[in-house]
């Protein structure tokens, strides 16, 4: 496989001892991910896991009217595709590029392969899920409870966690679609946060100014994850020195 040491930028792939790595890394495929690309649709037959490095992929439902919200996001963190190993094969939820970059792909075969040997990779990717199920969960009572502000310096910061340049191509028409809310909502609370410095918007190009700023006006449900994310991943960041925060 080329590009090896990049693919330690996932912190699930670069946790895994070497031989189990070693097994994995000549059917990893190194992808190159564009921001809209769809990797798999609702009740499809998944054939692939992606270990997104710089990218970040939305996990999407679309109701029946259209309207859409993104339950959780992937980034260098994690894994796509986790119905793969945990038996169901489809998922009623579509899986969108949300920020382009490159990722490794994996066919299930090989994922189920290694995921049955009840290795190191087993017991990531179990570990992964719940977390991943505590972003989801919590999304969705931030989006019953919280306010459209807060959202959006939650999915902010989530983000940036993700790209630390602090540069994020998105246009406000995608990032109300990622939150479920209005277009409209968006536009002001993105004016509030412009206003007041913390952030620069301009023809779907969001600089973050002051990082600071998006700690204080979102709301608990950012460090609920974050906190739950590094309680149960922990070990990947000890082994690898790298903070997954």
């Amino acid at each position: 496989m080329q590009g090896s040491n990049e693919s330690s930028q996932n912190l699930l792939l670069a946790a895994l001892p070497a031989a189990e790595f070693e097994r994995l890394a000549a059917h990893l495929e190194r992808v190159t991910l564009r921001l809209g690309d769809m990797l798999y649709e609702p009740g499809e037959q998944l054939q692939h896991a992606y270990f997104p490095v710089s990218s970040i992929v939305s996990l999407h439902y679309v109701m029946a009217t259209g309207a859409s919200a993104s339950v959780a996001g992937v980034g260098n963190e994690g894994v796509v595709g986790i119905s793969l190993f945990m038996g169901g094969g489809t998922t009623p939820s579509s899986a969108v590029v949300q920020t382009a970059g490159v990722a490794y792909r994996l066919e299930r075969r090989w994922l189920k392969q290694e995921f049955e040997r009840s290795g190191a990779l087993l017991h990531l990717l179990l570990r992964y899920t719940q977390a991943l199920m505590t972003q989801m969960t919590q999304t969705a009572v931030c989006n019953r409870h919280h306010s459209v502000e807060q959202q959006l310096c939650r999915w902010l910061l989530v983000t940036l966690d993700r790209i630390p340049s602090g540069q994020i191509v998105m246009t406000q028409e995608l990032v109300a679609s990622m939150l479920g809310v209005r277009r409209e909502g968006v536009t002001e609370a993105a004016g509030r946060l412009q206003a007041a410095g913390v952030i620069r918007y301009r023809r779907g190009h969001i600089t973050v100014l002051e990082r600071a700023g998006l700690e204080l006006r979102t709301c608990e449900c950012y460090e609920v994850v974050r906190k739950e994310f590094a309680r149960l991943l922990s070990d990947v960041r000890h082994r690898q020195g790298i903070s997954i925060a």
